[in-house]
Order: structure tokens, then C-alpha cells, then sequence
């Protein structure tokens, strides 16, 4: 009777063949042929068998791999960009590249988010190395700006301007788009612009959109970092008094840095004292007397270096609270504590504007709904929304042909002439021609609140 063989040939010189009921091996005959790998076939079954074998039951099935030891998932982060030069280092060269600033700062800048993935941390790196953390956030960032800069249409020139020192000038325009950060770059190595200059281009450029419906938004172009910039500083000297010596300056700084004859045309109306009464801007000029009208931008607040906190009337209350509310307001102590001379319900933070800030004592807000409490009226905002009139109640008298003043109406007066409200505006003409020799404060300065953001006009594949 014959009986099933199955051959072994893991290894050449054993012919052995398994019983299916059985795991131990037998040898296929005993020819003097195969005496020779007895004693070799000996050899191995001597020793202990693994502990797989005796665990699997056919050795032609093989036997299931080891469980391995489970380790904590960790996302995928992709290996940071290095220079090929810097590529092959190890962990003391590269360390020793950013200690001796070993190259151009782009070029060892990738190092540092490398040596962070090997477990490093921002303090460890600065006490090897003595670049500091925000130093590190600094040439990273940096880096990754000039990397984008490259990969645009930007003239190589440029990008080589920045190639020493440039670190600092590339980190102020990361929130740009693309396209805007090569118009900056251009920008700035044309005008020579330090680290302030060129934040304060990024934060024009940025802020620009969200300033449409302005005084003169419509005369400065978009797309120009020239314009943008220009009218930051051209909005800004309509902050301080007309004339100043500051107004003047800022109008001269956003006459230096415009690009467009549009915005050149508006910006030396200003310096030559035409945009004055009846041309439907914001802020009016009496006799050379500027009231500012400012809108408030969100945060504007939290950014201001210096703010000042004042009491805030309400226009239904008429002169009563206008008189009552408290005279000074100072800071106390080491924390800067705010103190009134007497207690008061309604306040509101300002910045830290000209018109607010020389006021040493008695400055006080009056809060109306609309408009239409004002001397002047335009008409995209006269019933659109509330505002602030700020009043200084250390110069109560009028004088002839200088400036506006808080004043309440008269019960027998046409109260519906402001608007319904027992207080309002008026020019210190009128109030002459009345016979008002006094009044609850002279204006110095009228509030718009913030409007909404609008939608950047970018498309969404130009941001990062």
C-alpha cells in the first residue's frame, strides 16, 4: 500500500516527510545515501524545539507573527524644508550652525522647526544657541515669506535685497496675500523702509478695504502698497486740529509715499485748506477750526499705546448730566487703577487721539442716536447710525466765529431743528448772532462707531 510522502526541501540535503497525525519526523529510507545527514538531522532535533513549533500543530501552516507593542498615534507631520547644505548635519552640527550663525539667516532658519521635531523646545534652542524664542518665530516665519516671494514673479533682485537682515522686514508682511506681499516687497526696498515702515505698509494694506466709504476711500487705488499707506496717514491727520503742525506733517508723509495723481489731487486740497464746509466730507472747518469726525476701527482700543476713559451723557438727560458728571479722571498706583472724582454710571474707552488727549479736565461725551444733532449734514450717515460728540467743558465761551459748541435747546425753541433732542451742535456764530456768550463745552471731536468688516476683496486661492 502506498502512502503519501510530502518532501521537505528546506534545506538541500533533508528529504523527510511529515505524518499528518503526528509532528515528528522520520526519515524517508535508509539508504546509505542519506547516512550522511543523520548525524546533521541529529544535530538539530537534539537541542529545544522554538516555541512556535510546539504552538503550531502543522508546520506547514505558518504560525501567527508576535503581537507587537502598541504605540500612541501620532499625526503625520511632513519633514521640515532644509538647505541642501545644511541637509546631511546632525543634531551638535546643526545646533552649532544656528550658535555661530553659520550662513545666510534664511538658510539656517529651517534648522530650527527640525531641532523642535527631534524634541527640542523654544527655551532649550535659545540656551544652546542664544537666539530667542521670538527671534526663532522671527527667521521661520521669515523664511517661509521669502520662500513664497520666490515663488512668484517677484524680479530675483528684490529677493536678494533681503538675503542680510531681511528677516525682520518679511516677518511684518506674513498676513499679506501673495500678490500683496510682492507688491510690499517691491515697495520697501524702493522707499528703504525699516521694520516700522514696513509694518505700518502691511497694516495700511490690510486695513485699507475695510475703510470703504471713507472721506476720499474712492481716490486711492487698491492694489497700489503706495496708495493704501497714503491714505492710512492722510486719515490719520484728520485726528488732529486744522492747522497743525501735525495734521501738516502727516498730509506731507501721505503726499510722499501716494502713487496715483488721484490721490495726490486730494491729498494737497487738504494742505492747501479746500476741503472745507458744504462739500459733503466728514469733519468741518468754521473760520480754520476743524472738528474731526473719526470712526472708530474694532480693537482700535486694544491697539492704542495710550487711551483715555471719559463720562458718557445721555442727550435725553438734557444739561443735567452734562453739568453733574465727574471733572477728572486719572490713573493710580502701578496697575494704572482708573479714579473719578465722583461716582458715575456710563463710560467709554477712547484712544489716545490728539483732541482726547489735551484734554486736562472737564472732557466729557454726550451720546445721540443719529446725526442729526449736528450743525452740518451728510447725508450717507446723518440717520444711519448713532454717534459720540466729545465736548470740552473748560472752555464754555463762545467765540465769535471759532469753532462748535455743546448747547441745549431751548423748550420754546424748534427742538425738532436737532432732531427731537434737548442738546445739540452749534457753530459759535449762530450763537453770537443769538446773543449765547456761554456754553456746556466747546466740541472737539465727533465719534463714529465701527462698522461691520466687509469682504476682503481678494479671492480665497490668494490667501494662504
Amino acid at each position: 500500500m502506498l502512502s503519501l510522502a510530502l518532501i521537505n526541501t528546506t534545506h538541500p540535503h533533508h528529504h523527510q516527510f511529515f505524518n499528518p497525525t503526528t509532528t515528528i519526523l522520520k526519515p524517508l529510507t535508509s539508504s546509505p545515501l542519506h547516512h550522511p545527514c543523520r548525524h546533521h538531522r541529529r544535530h538539530h532535533s537534539a537541542g529545544p524545539r522554538p516555541i512556535s513549533a510546539s504552538l503550531n500543530p502543522n508546520p506547514l501552516i505558518p504560525a501567527s507573527p508576535p503581537p507587537q507593542q502598541q504605540r500612541p498615534y501620532q499625526p503625520f507631520r511632513p519633514p521640515p524644508p532644509r538647505s541642501s547644505q545644511f541637509r546631511s548635519l546632525d543634531t551638535a552640527s546643526r545646533l552649532d550652525t544656528l550658535s555661530n550663525r553659520l550662513g545666510l539667516w534664511f538658510e539656517y532658519a529651517p534648522l530650527i522647526p527640525s531641532l523642535i521635531q527631534e524634541g527640542f523646545t523654544p527655551p532649550s534652542i535659545e540656551e544652546v544657541t542664544g537666539i530667542s524664542g521670538v527671534e526663532q518665530n522671527r527667521l521661520v516665519v521669515a523664511a517661509k515669506v521669502r520662500d513664497s516671494l520666490i515663488q512668484s514673479d517677484i524680479d530675483p533682485d528684490v529677493v536678494a535685497t533681503f538675503d542680510i537682515g531681511g528677516a525682520e522686514l518679511l516677518y511684518e508682511i506674513r498676513l499679506l496675500s501673495v500678490a500683496q506681499r510682492s507688491a510690499a516687497a517691491e515697495f520697501i526696498v524702493r522707499n528703504k523702509f525699516d521694520a516700522r515702515g514696513a509694518q505700518d505698509l502691511a497694516r495700511a494694506m490690510k486695513d485699507f478695504p475695510r475703510r470703504r466709504g471713507d472721506r476720499g476711500w474712492e481716490k486711492f487705488e487698491y492694489k497700489l502698497p503706495g496708495d493704501c499707506l497714503s491714505f492710512m496717514y492722510y486719515r490719520q491727520s484728520r485726528e488732529h486740529k486744522n492747522p497743525s503742525e501735525q495734521r501738516t506733517a502727516a498730509l506731507e508723509q501721505a503726499l510722499s509715499v501716494a502713487e496715483t495723481e488721484k490721490a495726490k489731487g486730494v491729498i494737497l486740497e487738504e494742505l492747501e485748506g479746500k476741503g472745507g464746509e458744504g462739500d459733503g466730507k466728514e469733519g468741518q472747518v468754521q473760520d480754520g477750526i476743524r472738528v474731526p469726525v473719526v470712526r472708530m476701527k474694532t480693537g482700535e482700543v486694544a491697539e492704542a499705546s495710550t487711551v483715555a476713559v471719559l463720562p458718557v451723557c445721555r442727550v435725553e438727560e438734557r444739561e443735567r448730566e452734562v453739568l453733574e458728571a465727574p471733572w477728572r479722571c486719572k490713573s493710580e498706583g502701578e496697575f494704572g487703577v482708573v479714579v473719578a472724582d465722583k461716582g458715575w454710571a456710563r463710560w467709554v474707552v477712547l484712544p489716545g487721539w490728539e483732541p482726547v488727549v489735551r484734554l486736562s479736565g472737564g472732557g466729557v461725551v454726550v451720546s445721540f442716536p443719529d446725526a442729526r444733532a449736528l450743525p452740518w449734514k451728510v447725508n450717507r450717515w446723518y440717520n444711519e447710525e448713532a454717534i459720540l460728540v466729545v465736548a470740552d467743558r473748560g472752555r464754555k465761551e463762545v467765540v465769535e466765529d471759532e469753532g462748535f459748541y455743546m448747547v441745549a435747546v431751548d423748550a420754546d425753541d424748534d427742538a425738532n431743528a436737532a432732531g427731537g433732542y434737548g442738546l445739540k451742535v452749534e457753530r459759535g456764530r449762530s450763537l453770537k448772532e443769538m446773543g449765547v456768550e456761554e456754553s456746556l463745552g466747546t466740541v472737539v471731536l465727533v465719534v463714529r462707531p465701527p462698522k461691520e468688516e466687509i469682504e476682503d476683496q481678494l479671492s480665497d486661492e490668494d490667501w494662504e
